[in-house]
């Protein structure tokens, strides 16, 4: 166990900073810019360990391309439909990021700022912390925000959210990794395996907003009651148009417990991971944008479409709006607080 800072650049004189925490046989790298997820190692069934997180080697890149790989996104992830929303009566314009709509907190969100560091080698955790203004995107009140990563020898990977504001907002803060199991460059994600706790999806329409609908899973492409192939039925066009995923799946259970949402794993590997959370929802996405707009990623790996997957526990996409969707509103005293922890196994 043990924490190092290096330094990983600098944005307009202000200084970013990577911090390396190890904890048995995991490894990991964190940034201040976007609280960074940037590097992974989990061992496969032979003990052979590989970053099997998405990401790249230096922060002109992190800048250049699209994604927000690795990052937490808020203070709203996901989309609001039109970029705006009602609370308590009063309507909020956001900034349009995705026109007509608004994502992931809008042009310069939460995976866009310089997060203030601390490290506790005692309790071997990285606690990450931001403080944005009233009206900052659009959104009403001061929020203070926190992101709290932690290693264990169990192995695993705890990441804590928390957050208070000083008026009713909304919040939905989400750390939007993408995983490869068989290591961050090794081409597709479609052989390996996923199972989602899942018995209800929320179709989408244009925008990929979702319809209102809380839909059925059985039957469809969108059944990962069992644990099969990503890409089994990936290429399915009339019921998935992109030959991709990018959808929010309603987590069986109660909403406040923690809960399995996902089972994943890896054939060729061994390797496998786990999602718990105490959220309602997980977006569930193919890195589908890799498509059109290709990367280079660590190592000058490339990165293509289907590179890795995301599964981002959160509060419904469009929530703000949809007044039978679980409530992402904040208010003044109260706290918000989401955990996401990643067990990791081999086969």
């Amino acid at each position: 166990m043990g924490i190092t800072r290096t330094s990983f650049g600098a944005i307009d004189g202000s200084p970013v900073d990577a911090y390396e925490i190890h904890a048995g046989v995991l490894r990991a790298k964190v940034i201040t810019y976007g609280a960074i997820l940037s590097e992974l190692y989990a061992p496969d069934r032979n003990g052979r360990s590989e970053d099997i997180v998405l990401g790249y080697d230096d922060l002109d890149s992190y800048l250049r391309y699209r994604g927000s790989a690795g990052a937490v996104c808020g203070r709203y992830a996901n989309r609001i439909a039109k970029a705006q929303f009602t609370l308590d009566g009063e309507t909020h314009s956001l900034t349009v990021n995705e026109a007509p709509n608004h994502i992931h907190g809008g042009s310069k969100g939460f995976n866009k700022q310089i997060w203030n560091a601390e490290a506790d080698e005692a309790s071997n955790t990285l606690r990450f912390t931001l403080d944005r203004p009233d009206g900052d995107e659009g959104y009403p009140g001061r929020v203070e925000a926190s992101v709290t990563y932690r290693l264990t020898a169990e192995p695993a990977l705890e990441v804590v959210f928390e957050a208070t504001t000083d008026k009713p907002t909304v919040i939905n803060m989400v750390h939007h990794g993408y995983w490869n199991l068989a290591g961050h460059g090794s081409g597709n994600v479609c052989d390996q395996l996923l199972l989602l706790e899942a018995d209800h999806y929320t179709p989408v329409g244009p925008g990929k907003i979702p319809t209102g609908e809380i839909a059925p899973v059985a039957g469809t492409a969108f059944d990962f009651g069992t644990l099969r192939p990503i890409g089994a039925m990936i290429d399915d066009l009339s019921q998935l148009p992109e030959a991709a995923y990018d959808h929010n799946f309603c987590i069986n259970g109660e909403k406040g417990t923690l809960r399995r949402a996902a089972h994943a794993a890896d054939p060729r590997s061994g390797r496998g991971l786990e999602i718990w959370t105490d959220q309602p929802g997980v977006q569930f996405y193919t890195a589908n944008h890799f498509e059109k707009l290709p990367a280079i990623g660590k190592g000058g790996v490339p990165y293509g479409k289907h590179a890795g997957f995301a599964l981002e526990t959160q509060v419904y996409p469009n929530s703000p709006n949809e007044p039978h969707f679980p409530s992402a509103a904040l208010r003044p005293g109260e706290i918000y607080r989401h955990v996401m922890r990643v067990p990791f196994f081999t086969l």
